[in-house]
């Protein structure tokens, strides 16, 4: 999928959820539940908001920067990276968060739950030579 198209759905996505609380759009349509991110732009400064699937993990959520399997990190990774200070929100509900990329060891954990609430993942791991990061976000 193209870089526009991608940025275009992601954007609709978000608007939706927002205006509906998350009724619309709030699960994806395997059934994993979808949350938003917002984080600030490493270079911009500007706050950017992406929707994206989340395991739930006790308070925590969990997201994946797949990015499809392409061959580099989503920007709002790099964003997280650079301030791992972000807002989630689920639902009608928004709360800061700090973000941390899971160890080897935690995403071998995880990995199998990810992938049975999105089986792609799997493929999109294949399709790259990176090792897709796992982030987890914590309530701050």
């Amino acid at each position: 999928m193209n870089k526009l198209l991608m940025r275009t759905a992601s954007a609709l996505n978000t608007w939706i959820y927002q205006l509906s609380g998350g009724r619309w759009l709030g699960r994806f349509p395997s059934g994993a539940p979808v949350c938003l991110l917002t984080t600030k732009g490493r270079k911009s400064g500007q706050r950017r908001t992406v929707p994206l699937l989340f395991l739930a993990d006790g308070d925590d959520l969990v997201v994946v920067a797949s990015q499809g399997g392409a061959p580099v990190d989503p920007g709002w990774y790099f964003n997280l990276v650079a301030d791992p200070t972000a807002e989630a929100q689920v639902g009608r509900r928004r709360f800061a968060v700090a973000a941390r990329t899971v160890g080897a060891e935690e995403k071998a954990t995880l990995w199998p739950r990810l992938v049975a609430i999105y089986p792609p993942y799997e493929a999109y791991q294949h399709r790259t030579t990176r090792s897709i990061p796992v982030v987890r976000l914590s309530p701050a």
